[in-house]
């Protein structure tokens, strides 16, 4: 038997995977989780084969997930489960130690080909996620513009970003108008958007 944790925020998701899984007879669902903490407690006391765990969730995101299993509990292969897959996330996803990455939109029988397949050591990437990937531009933003980019959400004044940042309002504005220019959009809100499409936030 492949013991398998499941975590997503969303209990109706999470029941749905686990009746789903419970009808294969080689897999067994060994215990759920409702957010990021509680499924590495929930790894550390049950020690599954597999864990799979959505991208985004409360208290740690499926990356923070996947890096601290990879610590704990080496043994154990990490899904990630996305309903909104970007390549950057697929790209980190991998980077941080996870062995599949299945959007919740795939045909039901693929998650649990995909969990006998990466508890046999291979890997699993949807193959139109990795098509994407390889074609995706590079972010052309340096890390400090994106983090003022990031915080320029709703439209937060560069007061705000400036304290948040320790930076100067004028600093703050220089990197806001170097992403515009970079991205080639009329404004912040835009070159939010467009960050925020790519993945790249």
């Amino acid at each position: 038997m492949i013991r398998v944790l499941l975590a997503d925020d969303e209990e109706l998701i999470r029941d749905a995977l686990a009746a789903l899984l419970d009808l294969e007879p080689d897999l067994e669902v060994v215990a759920k989780a409702g957010d990021g903490r509680a499924a590495v407690e929930a790894a550390r006391a049950h020690r599954p084969d597999v864990a799979v765990v959505d991208l985004q969730m409360p208290a740690l995101d499926g990356l923070e997930v996947t890096e601290s299993l990879a610590r704990v509990l080496p043994a154990c292969a990490v899904v990630i489960l996305t309903g909104r897959g970007r390549p950057p996330h697929l790209q980190q996803a991998l980077h941080a130690g996870a062995k599949g990455f299945l959007p919740k939109g795939s045909p039901g029988g693929t998650l649990a080909d995909v969990i006998r397949r990466v508890h046999s050591g291979g890997r699993w990437v949807d193959p139109a996620l990795a098509a994407d990937a390889l074609a995706a531009p590079p972010c052309p933003l340096t890390q400090r513009e994106l983090e003022v980019l990031r915080l320029s959400e709703f439209g937060t004044p560069v007061a705000e970003i400036a304290a948040r940042t320790s930076l100067s309002a004028g600093t703050v504005r220089n990197h806001l108008s170097a992403a515009v220019a970079k991205l080639g959009v009329a404004n912040r809100a835009a070159a939010f958007q467009l960050a925020e499409e790519h993945g790249w936030l």
